[in-house]
């Protein structure tokens, strides 16, 4: 009898709530191969990861699933119950954190508050919650999953927080801990600064070195050395496969660059005319400190209207915390001289004040979001610059924010239930989110997250356009410096909580 394949997915059809995802999809992973997949946003590349892991359901077709059969064989394991879902584990964009409650009732801004952060697992007793699906030698134990994934520091840390760098690696680290047989990776390396997406590279190797089979979703520039083989993945289908040997980035296909209407872009920013301030952000020797730990060191900042920044620094350098007192979220912004939009915090002015002139879009918002909410209503929100749309639907502001919705690409969306769109679609809703109100300030802290090249050259393309014709403000977050806009001309550096660059 021949052996069987380590993992067999043969015409098959596959379903998620009312939408068709694949029909008539094969792809193959013979032992000893680790694969892959890329292709343009919305290809199906975290779909085919989610079939695989069984959250989707396939309801046509054949699937052999050869290494779980010769695990059971091996093991002699009888339990009607173990089914392959045991053997895989999957890492994805989002977390699922649960409360000591037990629930997942965690909101945005809990990370900043003391008191409610507290009402969530440290780390250490997360990982130790986690069961191994293991019979026999333990290949990573907690011990080398904390060396490896470099938690030491973070052990008696509450989950809820992490920046959205650890947050990464906790989860790499508790998909680990299961010592799975396949080891699937929704782009993993997104949200990583140089140096730890070339130590991840490095510890992809040595997971496959212990035995554990990896497929990944990832851009076309960013596939470690270890992997063998390349599925390009298009309209979901999988186009080709090639080794990697034989794979070129260019090989993946990138969509023409769409117009934007500039005669649209200009009426929608003549809604609401930018008022004037002499100062949008201006910090002096700020500093945030939680217990011993010092997460910002005397910071100074002025950022006046109409500048560009770019905010620079590693993961776990204080990005997100800096960004936390700027946009109202951190309440140690009143122990702090802080003035935001020509007033000085803590002098009578409300989180809601500062939230009217502030578009904000960050990748730990995605966690927060109603999936139940349509498209347009998470759009919607942003008028209110709550985490949904919790009132009924105004009609102007509903008009406009499905012409930002049009401009950025994804008008037909409009309608959508927010949980059923691609992860890049997610974040273009929030993007067009950030927008809808004219702030006089924008932040965006990785805003390019997900998006595939034509959708981060159109996005980029737009807020140049918006800089062009408006005196809004940016502090633009990001690892890659491919991403900034071209009208970002200023820098501001951190590093361990401390500015080391501020330039002009």
């Amino acid at each position: 009898m021949a052996e069987k394949e380590f993992l067999s997915l043969n015409d098959i059809t596959v379903r998620y709530l009312d939408k068709e995802l694949f029909s008539n999809l094969t792809f193959t992973i013979r032992k000893g191969e680790n694969w892959a997949l890329v292709g343009a946003s919305g290809s199906g590349k975290s779909a085919l990861l989610n079939t695989i892991a069984g959250r989707f359901n396939i309801v046509n077709g054949k699937t052999e699933f050869g290494f779980f059969d010769e695990f059971v064989r091996e093991h002699q394991i009888a339990d009607p119950f173990f089914t392959h879902h045991k053997l895989v584990a999957l890492v994805q964009q989002k977390h699922h954190f649960r409360n000591l409650s037990n629930t997942t009732d965690f909101y945005y801004q809990q990370r900043y508050n003391s008191f409610d952060s507290e009402d969530a697992l440290i780390v250490s007793d997360y990982l130790r919650s986690i069961p191994a699906t293991v019979f026999g030698k333990v290949e990573w134990d907690l011990d080398r999953v904390v060396k490896t994934m470099h938690l030491e520091s973070l052990l008696e840390k509450q989950v809820i927080k992490l920046s959205n760098g650890e947050t990464r690696r906790l989860l790499f680290a508790a998909a680990l801990i299961r010592n799975p047989l396949l080891l699937l990776l929704d782009s993993p390396f997104t949200g990583m600064d140089v140096s730890t997406r070339a130590e991840y590279h490095g510890i992809i190797q040595e997971i496959i070195a212990s035995g554990i089979t990896v497929v990944m979703a990832t851009s076309p520039s960013e596939i470690p050395q270890c992997i063998t083989h390349v599925a390009i993945l298009e309209h979901g289908k999988v186009d080709r496969v090639v080794p990697l040997n034989e794979f070129e980035a260019s090989d993946v296909k990138i969509a023409e660059e769409e117009y934007i209407d500039d005669a649209e872009l200009t009426s929608l920013l003549s809604l609401k005319p930018l008022s004037h301030y002499a100062s949008i952000v201006k910090m002096d020797d700020v500093s945030v400190k939680y217990g011993n730990v010092k997460v910002l060191d005397s910071v100074n900042w002025h950022v006046q209207q109409g500048e560009r920044w770019a905010l620079m620094g590693k993961n776990g350098a204080g990005k997100s915390t800096l960004l936390s007192l700027i946009n109202g979220d951190n309440p140690q912004a009143y122990s702090n001289h802080i003035i935001l939009f020509d007033r000085r915090r803590g002098t009578g002015e409300s989180i809601w004040d500062i939230k009217s002139k502030t578009g904000f879009v960050s990748p730990e918002m995605l966690q927060y979001f109603s999936s139940e909410s349509s498209s347009i209503q998470i759009v919607e929100s942003g008028f209110y610059d709550t985490m949904g749309l919790f009132r009924a639907s105004n009609k102007t502001y509903a008009a406009i924010s499905e012409r930002w919705m049009k401009l950025m690409g994804i008008g037909e969306f409009r309608n959508v239930p927010f949980k059923k769109l691609s992860a890049s679609n997610q974040r273009l809703c929030l993007l067009a989110r950030a927008l809808v109100k004219n702030p006089p300030l924008l932040i965006l802290d990785e805003p390019c997250q997900g998006l595939d090249q034509q959708q981060q050259n159109r996005f980029k393309a737009l807020i140049d356009k918006i800089s062009e014709l408006s005196n809004i403000t940016l502090i633009y977050v990001t690892h890659y410096e491919d991403e900034l806009p071209a009208c970002v001309t200023k820098r501001q550096k951190l590093e361990a909580g401390r500015v080391i660059e501020s330039a002009n």
